[in-house]
């Protein structure tokens, strides 16, 4: 069984990794969103599961509906939001370096953008 890791927006917890590969399953409450962020040492494709809303990168926004697909390429600011239900997607992170640590936040709903050497 995964570990369920909590975030205020949700949860998510880890189903698989290989060298240069992780794969995610996250849930995002109904109504709430991630921050708008981008990585620096990966890309993302997110898959959606179930529920519904949005997902945006800088090439614009999405529907997020059970089988919809959206490629966030290395340091492209990027965001999903619920709508009025659980939102949930699986997320492929490729890249040499897969670590929560390069999340780079631009605008978050709870407080957590911490101005760094990237964002000042």
């Amino acid at each position: 069984m995964a570990e369920r890791v909590q975030r205020p927006w949700g949860w998510f917890e880890t189903l698989a990794t290989g060298p240069g590969y992780l794969v995610k399953r996250l849930r995002i409450r109904a109504d709430q969103r991630i921050s708008l962020q981008r990585h620096h040492q990966r890309s993302e494709h997110w898959v959606v599961v179930t529920g519904e809303g949005v997902m945006e990168t800088e090439g614009g926004a999405i529907t997020a509906v059970p089988g919809a697909t959206l490629f966030v390429p290395c340091g492209a600011l990027h965001r999903a939001a619920a709508g009025a239900t659980d939102l949930e997607i699986i997320e492929v992170q490729l890249g040499a370096v897969l670590r929560e640590e390069d999340i780079e936040r631009f605008d978050d709903d709870y407080g957590r953008v911490v101005k760094s050497h990237f964002n000042l």
